[in-house]
């Protein structure tokens, strides 16, 4: 009996040191996620960093096509657009219903002076700031949804510029420039790094 109760002390007492140390285990583990957080954390831009223009990037893959999203770069916002088939063939035909057809006159880095002001046919990238007085103009990516013969683009709604969907400015807007593109580059298919391209991060 004596034997008996040695035997079932043993075992209570295995149990709380499996218990003990499963418990030490796990505290620790997560000591070791709190103390690594702010050392990940040290790897990314600071908000003063970004507001003095570090690069700001875009997951891509999540941007569903006719989509917009809109990223801050240097507390600006930023339209990353999308554009389909569709949008892409309606950005041409009215050059002779724009201010700078060509962007002879307005902000973009070289890679971006063509027809659809971007590296690729596919995404649109501009600052969102109208060249009037600085409100936001709102999507209007919808062929006619402004009137008639309104091909899709951007408006807005402060002074009523209107611009195309390449962020081209119609004559008859208070704007008297294109919507500005930022420098920005592709490092991999889904990614957009806005901010930085092969010059480096913009000063």
């Amino acid at each position: 009996m004596a034997d008996h109760a040695v035997v079932a002390e043993e075992d209570v007492d295995l149990s709380r040191r499996k218990f003990l140390t499963r418990a030490t285990i796990a505290t620790g583990a997560v000591g070791a996620v709190f103390a690594a957080v702010p050392f990940i954390e040290s790897w990314m831009p600071s908000e003063r960093a970004r507001a003095q223009g570090a690069p700001t990037t875009v997951d891509l893959s999540k941007v569903e096509p006719g989509q917009m999203v809109t990223p801050v770069w240097r507390k600006q916002p930023i339209f990353v657009v999308r554009r389909t088939p569709d949008m892409i063939s309606r950005v041409a035909g009215h050059d002779g219903e724009l201010k700078d057809p060509k962007s002879d006159s307005s902000e973009q880095p070289k890679y971006c002076e063509n027809p659809l002001r971007s590296r690729t046919p596919e995404f649109l990238v501009l600052i969102g700031i109208c060249t009037h007085l600085g409100c936001i103009p709102k999507q209007r990516f919808s062929a006619g949804e402004l009137y008639a013969s309104w091909p899709g683009g951007f408006f807005c709604p402060c002074h009523g510029s209107r611009f195309d969907l390449a962020g081209r400015v119609f004559d008859g807007s208070p704007a008297s420039l294109n919507l500005r593109i930022p420098p920005y580059s592709y490092p991999n298919p889904s990614t957009l790094i806005v901010g930085e391209d092969e010059k480096g991060a913009a000063t």
